[in-house]
């Protein structure tokens, strides 16, 4: 990749903006957000928990999302991991916008019950750097080493790759799993004909800050850190900005597209696995 630094200035300054945090918490974002988080990617999240994740009973789950935003998707995973009988220990979420740290933890308290939000907090890191980063706000770094069950990005991979960082990320997140713990990294999908044509105007003049990696991409870091590749795919025909109508006509559409375009539906998925 080319100029990183210049990368990482475009991307901090879209992250930090008020918009930025209307976009990515509950009370402004779109409804198919919130149904996705609530539906589709719950049922992912339990799959793998319940499917993949080698648990022990006696001991809560250790959570940690990075790129969380605003925090909506790891706050409802928080409680639906409780409400499912899988109670969780301590949860993270980070990022690298100050601004959506301080967003995240106002939706935590907003969403959660006091005994569920005190579990969970939130910290400035950078995908690249996130033992690092976190060690150093947080003051436990042994802690953080091989000690979490499941960690996960959503919309947050993608940037990675374009900043050139994708195994330092994979390496940092193989380093905190415990073994038979779980990553699952869903994030937009580069066949997706409407991500394709809204894109290819600007790739012409900003070809990095425009980049989506394909499937195989998504999985290549982690497959070469180690980790068992245990899913990959594309699902999701229900934009994340959607209103409920929008979001109602994709729902009922969904069963068809999938059936003949699979490939090309709006997300990739790679779930991994380090070995036990």
């Amino acid at each position: 990749m080319g100029n990183t630094g210049l990368l990482y200035d475009k991307f901090h300054d879209e992250y930090v903006s008020e918009d930025a945090v209307r976009k990515y918490t509950t009370e402004t974002a779109g409804y198919g957000i919130s149904y996705l988080l609530d539906h589709d990617y719950a049922c992912i999240y339990l799959n793998a928990v319940e499917s993949y994740l080698q648990t022990r009973p006696q001991k809560p789950l250790r959570v940690l999302e990075f790129g969380c935003g605003g925090g909506m998707n790891i706050t409802r995973l928080v409680s639906l991991l409780e409400k499912k009988g899988f109670p969780v220990g301590r949860a993270y979420g980070t990022d690298f916008s100050p601004r959506l740290v301080q967003a995240a933890q106002q939706e935590a308290k907003a969403f959660l019950l006091p005994s569920l939000a005190g579990k969970l907090s939130f910290h400035i890191a950078h995908n690249e750097k996130l033992i690092e980063d976190l060690a150093s706000d947080i003051s436990e770094k042994s802690y953080l080493l091989g000690t979490f069950d499941l960690i996960l990005g959503v919309n947050t991979f993608r940037y990675c790759h374009r900043l050139g960082k994708g195994p330092d990320c994979a390496k940092d997140i193989y380093r905190m799993l415990r073994p038979g713990g779980v990553c699952i990294n869903i994030d937009m999908n580069n066949r997706f004909p409407a991500f394709r044509s809204r894109l290819r105007g600007q790739e012409r003049n900003r070809a990095e800050e425009c980049y989506l990696p394909s499937l195989e991409e998504y999985a290549a870091p982690f497959q070469a850190e180690g980790f068992e590749i245990l899913k990959k795919g594309n699902f999701c025909w229900i934009p994340h900005s959607a209103g409920r109508s929008l979001t109602f006509a994709c729902r009922i559409a969904s069963p068809m597209l999938s059936l003949v375009a699979r490939r090309r539906a709006m997300r990739s998925l790679v779930i991994a696995r380090k070995p036990a």
